[in-house]
């Protein structure tokens, strides 16, 4: 990715950083944003009444909803989870396995291979407001998203491979690809086709940013009250794969654990499914009747160093760091077992998950050694941390860790907002401690590390790092293994690569946990517990 802090006007700037990876999964959002949010004119509309089935069903989902709803650069679990239902890409993915399907788009490609895909537009696709989806509004999404003077969080899931998209006919679309790259399938999902219509106009992104959404897709969006709910209503003019199994729905954001447990907790429960449930209440809401499935995936709770604030630009007190938390203890305390030390940068179910060179096993003793090497005395760190509530459970274990080798440590958990204002800022900063889920934007081991890693990527900015002569070398061969067309060979590049960044431990995962949610079975049927934040109805409907 282009260096955002210098392209994008400030305003713009910090949007784009509250709701890129920064904040991963976290969601936590200013109230900055929400003053100024302008969604649908309804101010009390909470989606409630009907009955059978045209019935609400209400979903709590547990991340702010005023988070950007610009599909080409949002990170937002809610509004990620909503665009979901709202748009269309030409291609979307199964919310589990991320296989591609047929959209927008009347048919996957048959030769993932290719430098070309041709695509022809889903005849009478419409948009929420009656107009056609044509080949002009794909052409303009992936004008935007390639744009080398705007900044997207899509373009770094684009512009490496992709080359160009022309229109062929009213109808049919061409993507030109710079080599072959069959991932680039399962990606397209994260191009939402918009309105050009719509979007073109003067101050349109910045209203998409604050919650205004057109989509083609089966739900469309009905009212957007930030801090407190979105609702949704099916859209009759849908003729896609995936039709609407409930004609109203209402997303309640509940932020915090126990009003939101509470929400679909007993005889009255007000919400029919929940994200985000903290493990203590599995079996509280399991006796109660309630269907709790975890997903286990990329979600991680992270320690990102400062390598220009000595003693972290050496690799050794990074690693001491790392060996010297007990992560068994803080699976069992904290994740209450949900949840494995990282034994790779990817979770060991990633299809390319090797286990690094590199692990770093609790060692407390080696720990000592390595910052007795380094030459480290008397070493205090602040931990700057996000108020994430399952990052802050784990936080004391860290703390307990570090002590014990003779590091004193302090606990500072913020706003993630907060937390990542400063680094936008270039404040200096010791450690953070943060959370982060890429598979939010798919499981492709290339997408995964190319969000954190990369000579302009907004985190590597953050660590200070992209100069070192180590992440030079290891750009290079991050970029090798994206052109090379030999699946296996392309794996055990990328799997090489990470064993350089489990050895330098700049940004590095310490666990790997669960997301939970829970459902009423008896009301809903066909829900699938995802391994990211937030919820996907598309194949639910009422029991």
């Amino acid at each position: 990715m282009r260096d955002v802090t210098h392209d994008v006007p400030a305003p713009h700037r910090r949007t784009f950083l509250k709701y890129t990876g920064a904040l991963g999964a976290a969601a936590a959002v200013s109230a900055s944003l929400s003053a100024c949010s302008s969604g649908p004119e309804s101010t009390n509309d909470t989606g409630g009444g009907g009955s059978g089935a045209n019935r609400t069903l209400t979903a709590v989902i547990g991340y702010g909803n005023d988070g950007s709803w610009d599909p080409t650069q949002t990170a937002s679990a809610f509004c990620m989870a909503a665009n979901n239902h709202i748009y269309e890409g030409l291609l979307d993915t199964d919310p589990i396995s991320r296989e591609p399907y047929a959209a927008l788009a009347t048919e996957v490609p048959k030769d993932p291979d290719g430098t070309s895909w041709k695509f022809t537009l889903r005849a009478g696709a419409k948009f929420h407001d009656g107009k056609p989806v044509t080949a002009d509004d794909v052409v303009f999404v992936f004008e935007r998203i390639l744009d080398p003077d705007t900044q997207t969080l899509a373009k770094g899931f684009f512009a490496s491979w992709l080359k160009e998209v022309r229109k062929i006919d009213a109808q049919s679309v061409e993507l030109v690809l710079k080599f072959p790259f069959p991932d680039g399938l399962s990606r397209l999902t994260l191009a939402k086709i918009m309105p050009k219509h719509v979007f073109s106009k003067p101050g349109a992104w910045d209203d998409a940013i604050k919650g205004k959404a057109i989509g083609s897709g089966p739900y469309r969006q009905t009212a957007h009250h930030p801090k407190s709910n979105t609702t949704f209503e099916a859209f009759d003019g849908y003729n896609g794969p995936r039709k609407p199994a409930f004609r109203k729905m209402n997303w309640l954001t509940i932020v915090d654990a126990a009003p939101r447990v509470a929400k679909i907790s007993g005889s009255s429960a007000g919400a029919q499914i929940a994200d985000n449930i903290p493990y203590a209440n599995i079996a509280q809401l399991e006796s109660g009747g309630l269907t709790v499935a975890g997903g286990a995936g990329m979600n991680n709770l992270f320690l990102m160093f400062n390598t220009k604030h000595k003693p972290f630009d050496d690799v050794r007190v990074r690693q001491a760091l790392h060996y010297a938390i007990d992560t068994e203890k803080m699976v069992e305390v904290a994740l209450k077992g949900h949840g494995k030390p990282s034994s790779s940068f990817l979770d060991e179910s990633n299809p390319s998950y090797r286990r690094a060179k590199t692990v770093y096993d609790y060692d407390p003793d080696k720990a000592k050694a390595l910052l007795k090497e380094a030459g480290v005395k008397g070493l205090s760190i602040d931990i700057l941390a996000v108020n994430v509530s399952w990052i802050v459970d784990c936080l004391p274990t860290i703390k307990a860790s570090w002590d014990a080798i003779g590091v004193k440590t302090t606990l500072s958990p913020q706003e993630t907002t907060a937390v990542f204002t400063k680094m936008d800022q270039k404040q200096d900063y010791q450690v953070v401690a943060a959370a982060s889920n890429p598979n939010q934007f798919g499981l492709d081991a290339d997408l995964i590390m190319h969000y954190n890693y990369g000579p302009e990527n907004l985190w590597m900015q953050y660590t200070r790092w992209a100069g070192d002569p180590v992440a030079k070398a290891l750009f290079r061969d991050m970029d090798r293994a994206t052109r090379e067309p030999e699946p296996e060979k392309k794996k055990a590049m990328v799997q090489d690569y990470i064993d350089v960044v489990a050895e330098q431990a700049v940004l590095y995962p310490v666990v790997h946990n669960e997301l939970m949610t829970a459902w009423d079975p008896k009301r809903l049927s066909g829900i699938r517990a995802q391994p990211y934040p937030g919820i996907n109805l598309l194949q639910a409907k009422w029991a």
